[in-house]
């Protein structure tokens, strides 16, 4: 039977980091211990693929090791490989866009698996990836990787996830206009507009947390009612 898990150079290669990293990270506490295979070969899963990309994230804030030692302190001893990439999309949300152009192979390192031409696309359409002019070339969220190579394989068709992304965008739209409006209304007042605008940078992370946390919430809710809404047979 083969062993599941990553070995640390995988995990370093899915991670887009070195061993060396790998095992400062762990010798510092910032990674829990592997679990122990055969031959006494550590083996890493998803968890420690999503913190190893939350670290990464907190470091490009600027945050120092002692900083992120107290933050990943505050997390619950048994986290999910899910709620950390929560975390890692609202700590990304506070910096500029981070992607990077990477060739094919490196992306297939990254991913941990060859990668078809179909997979591209749905990644693409997940906004994973953009292609660009050369076709082994492709802009990459680093952060987002593992989690859309996670999907290839949920049998959802492109095209849903194309209208999926569009239904999400405009609804957003809607959420952002409307929390603006509200906050213009509150400081149209000239003694306010300066500290309003130093303020708004400071604000986005707890805005973005609000919105993640309300649609999980509601994601939660339908999930659970899914299977009472199957279609009927189609008439003949």
């Amino acid at each position: 039977m083969p062993e599941t898990g990553l070995t640390i150079d995988e995990l370093a290669a899915r991670a887009g980091v070195t061993v060396r990293t790998v095992r400062f990270y762990s010798a510092r506490g910032l990674l829990p211990p592997p679990a122990i295979g055969a031959r006494r070969v550590g083996r890493y899963g998803p968890g420690h693929l999503s913190r190893l990309t939350l670290i990464g994230e907190l470091r490009r804030q600027g945050l120092t090791l002692a900083a992120i030692e107290r933050y990943l302190q505050q997390l619950p001893d048994d986290i999910s490989a899910h709620d950390l990439a929560i975390h890692r999309a609202l700590v990304a949300s506070w910096l500029p866009e981070g992607v990077e152009e990477i060739g094919r192979d490196m992306l297939e390192r990254r991913a941990g698996r060859p990668l078809a031409d179909t997979d591209l696309d749905r990644l693409a359409a997940m906004n994973v990836l953009e292609r660009t002019a050369d076709p082994d070339s492709f802009r990459v969220d680093p952060g987002t990787l593992h989690l859309g190579i996670r999907l290839l394989d949920v049998p959802v068709p492109v095209e849903a996830i194309l209208a999926a992304r569009e239904v999400m965008l405009e609804h957003a739209r809607a959420a952002v206009r409307e929390i603006g409006r509200i906050f213009r209304d509150e400081v149209r007042r000239p003694e306010r507009v300066s500290a309003t605008r130093s303020l708004s940078a400071q604000m986005q992370p707890l805005v973005v947390q609000a919105l993640v946390t309300a649609f999980q919430r509601a994601l939660r809710e339908e999930v659970r009612v899914w299977p009472e809404h199957r279609p009927g047979p189609r008439p003949s």
